[in-house]
């Protein structure tokens, strides 16, 4: 599937053999001790290189580890190698396939942590997502796919796009396997002003509860419903009325074009200073695509930029009121259908703009596929901080939809 980066069997190995060492010589081990991970090449790693996507940063190899890495080592981890990404985690794509199907793409931009763990080269990898490139890879794969909340999991030592936008992305193929590694992962780091102390959240047990009463789900079929493929429009159909009075139609105040236009504003604007480097020193061997939206970036005007930011707020604010009142996540489209045909795009992420943008936590759960028996994903959103349950509410519907 062409989903590594960076892979050397050798080193790997050494780091298992040192587990096993560790492990007979009767110290305490981690709760991850020898499982096997794959990083996206966005974030730092001082054994491996970290090479970005780009020719640009060829060569690269970091002095120290990314905030998550180090967490990763310290519950035991053997980082198996680095996941191929697109470039700059934006939008050209990379070489990796699908693995049900390598004609068509394993979206992107965490295109080889997503084919890795559904090709069961690994069973944990991690990503990012600045629109939607957790979310959609997870549904193109048939894997699990979690986008926690932002400033929830630290980003020191993992490339920055967006600071308002950038999370840290989460693949595997069971939801208790998520949530041990995202037990691992939340926390404070000073180096990240988007984090805080916090108490431990205990994801799995929370994630094995089963809710105090039968979740209420709001199906959201986003603005761009048209665009949905016809055999995804009936797979949900068909989830819906088997969810019967578990689940109601809601729909959205804000319009597909001011979201679209937010997120475009606040992603462009602070990619265009977080890449001002590469510009300035190798703008020719940027992709075109790249090019041109670091152009848009730079021409953004401070008070549209401003008041974009100052729509996310308000758009929280109306979030958290719904959820407190009735509803336990809402059910919604993770991508307009299964994994494109092609390599040429890594897939459209319009339906997961919305709530990156709110820094809401989401997940893909792996429960239907399409006519051409490609993997299709239910993008579940939670609450601001409601990760743990979000997880829960996830598996009372896998467990609902399991039974029939």
């Amino acid at each position: 599937m062409q989903a590594w980066a960076f892979l050397d069997p050798e080193h790997a190995l050494a780091q298992a053999r040192a587990a096993d060492e560790l492990r007979l010589s009767g110290r305490p081990i981690g709760p991850l001790h020898g499982v096997p991970v794959g990083i996206k090449d966005i974030i730092d790693t001082a054994d491996m290189p970290t090479e970005n996507g780009s020719v640009l940063h060829a060569g690269r190899t970091p002095s120290r580890d990314a905030a998550v890495v180090a967490r990763l080592r310290a519950a035991g981890a053997v980082i198996m190698g680095k996941t191929v990404t697109t470039e700059f985690a934006t939008r050209a794509p990379g070489k990796t396939r699908n693995p049900h199907n390598p004609a068509h793409t394993p979206g992107g931009s965490s295109s080889g942590s997503a084919a890795a763990v559904a090709a069961g080269m690994v069973p944990l990898a991690l990503g990012s997502q600045t629109t939607g490139s957790t979310i959609r890879p997870a549904s193109f794969c048939g894997v699990y796919g979690f986008k926690p909340t932002h400033g929830l999991i630290p980003r020191p030592g993992m490339f920055r796009l967006s600071r308002t936008l950038d999370h840290v992305g989460l693949f595997a193929r069971t939801l208790d396997d998520l949530a041990l590694l995202a037990e691992q992962l939340v926390g404070y780091d000073e180096r990240d002003p988007d984090t805080r102390p916090r108490a431990r959240i205990p994801f799995v047990d929370v994630a094995r509860e089963e809710p105090p009463l039968p979740p209420m789900f709001a199906f959201v079929k986003t603005p761009y419903w048209d665009r949905v493929d016809a055999d995804a429009r009936e797979a949900f159909a068909e989830l819906v009325a088997h969810l019967g009075e578990r689940v109601e139609e809601l729909e959205l105040s804000a319009t597909a074009g001011e979201v679209a236009e937010w997120h475009r504003l606040v992603a462009e604007a602070e990619m265009a200073v977080n890449l001002e480097r590469e510009w300035e020193t190798g703008r020719d061997r940027l992709s075109e695509a790249l090019r041109a939206r670091l152009a848009r970036g730079r021409d953004v005007r401070a008070h549209d930029y401003l008041a974009a930011l100052a729509r996310i707020p308000q758009l929280n604010e109306s979030f958290d009121e719904l959820f407190a009142q009735r509803y336990d996540a809402i059910l919604t489209p993770a991508a307009f259908g299964t994994a494109p045909a092609g390599l040429e795009s890594t897939g459209d992420p319009a339906c997961c703009a919305l709530w990156t943008l709110c820094g809401m936590p989401a997940l893909s759960v792996p429960l239907m596929q399409g006519a051409n028996g490609l993997p299709l994903g239910v993008q579940l959103v939670g609450p601001r901080d409601g990760d743990a349950r979000l997880l829960r509410t996830a598996r009372w519907l896998a467990a609902r939809v399991a039974a029939g």
